[in-house]
């Protein structure tokens, strides 16, 4: 008897972590239907609502950074890179976090200006709840993280980018 309620205790507690990742997803889902608005019109000022800049641009300086740190040159490009890869990366950051730069990335996603958006559900089932709080878009159901959202006071905005670099472009 006390193990039948245990695992129904074990079950309960699944369920209810599920539930509200669902949930987490869905209320995620509705920001990003907006962000993927926002680019898609190359509407400035809902882009901004919906990014994080400051933690966006430093996610992907580090990134460009450490681009520049494991190319494969030899040493006295990378002492260049090194002296020079900061400034550079955080210039490019600043021009990288634009609605035209990340309507490549809806792309990838699949989002065509010329059809219509999905809806809060279908964007839901291709976010994932990360062991941080965070969400992530995945292209694929079980693929990798690309776009990372963090809600901060009460508005999921994007955060991080994982894709590829070279995605982002204008």
């Amino acid at each position: 008897m006390m193990k039948a309620l245990r695992l129904a205790s074990l079950g309960a507690l699944a369920f209810a972590l599920t539930a509200c990742a669902g949930a987490q997803r869905l209320d995620a889902a509705g920001d990003v239907h907006e962000l993927l608005v926002a680019i898609r019109d190359g509407d400035q000022a809902a882009f901004d609502a919906h990014v994080d800049r400051a933690a966006l641009r430093r996610q992907i300086e580090a990134r460009l950074a450490q681009e520049v740190e494991e190319a494969p040159v030899d040493s006295n490009v990378r002492a260049l890179g090194a002296l020079l890869g900061p400034a550079i990366a955080k210039a490019a950051s600043e021009q990288l976090v634009q609605p035209d730069v990340f309507r490549g990335v809806a792309e990838y996603y699949g989002y065509d200006r010329s059809q219509p958006l999905p809806n809060r559900v279908a964007i839901a089932g291709s976010l994932k709840a990360l062991e941080d709080g965070r969400i992530c878009a995945t292209r694929d159901k079980d693929g990798p993280c690309l776009l990372v959202f963090t809600e901060e006071e009460g508005v999921w905005r994007l955060t991080g980018f994982e894709g590829d670099v070279g995605m982002l472009r204008r």
